[in-house]
């Protein structure tokens, strides 16, 4: 009898030390969300901010200008529900305006235009690493979510389940070929 009871403490202790630590792991990840999106953001508002500069510098015609200061200050106003749309329409309004090696080498000839066209690749070509790493750690702890002894031990507590950021991240291919 004595001998059956330890078993089953036993078998209980390992089975708690198995829930706590999928419990910290799932935790781990919903930290690594959190800190993936801040970096995300961090990113399209930098994005948002140099496109900003750059519309208002005066080194674009006033067509482009426009295009791209209105998509920037909609990307950057944008409310939560609406942020994927807004940067989406922010990448379009970039590849409209840098579809031709014309319009990048004419910025960058501008004073103060190729610092401005090296800062603006660099932002683009960030934001989709920021966004793939984001939508990784979104899938890593979906697919953690959806383990049955997640569920029924409700390990995830009240955690709002992760949602992916999708968005058109696709840059100008004028403004990074030239750059590469």
């Amino acid at each position: 009898m004595t001998a059956t009871l330890i078993w089953i403490v036993v078998a209980l202790v390992a089975i708690g030390l198995y829930l706590s630590w999928t419990a910290g792991r799932l935790d781990r990840l919903h930290a690594r969300i959190d800190a993936t999106r801040a970096a995300l953001d961090a990113q399209l508002v930098r994005r948002a901010s140099v496109t900003q500069e750059l519309a208002t510098s005066g080194v674009l015609d006033p067509a482009a200008s426009i295009v791209l200061y209105e998509a920037a200050h909609a990307a950057r106003q944008a409310e939560e529900e609406q942020r994927e749309v807004a940067e989406s329409e922010l990448s379009q309004a970039l590849r409209a305006v840098f579809a031709e090696p014309d319009q990048v080498e004419a910025v960058r000839e501008a004073p103060g235009g190729e610092s401005a066209a090296h800062e603006l690749t660099e932002t683009v070509r960030r934001v989709p690493m920021a966004r793939r790493f984001h939508n990784d750690a979104v899938g890593a702890a979906r697919r953690l979510r959806q383990h049955r002894k997640v569920r029924w031990f409700r390990l995830a507590g009240h955690a709002p389940f992760p949602m992916a950021f999708e968005m058109d991240d696709e840059p100008p291919a004028a403004l990074v070929e030239r750059a590469a």
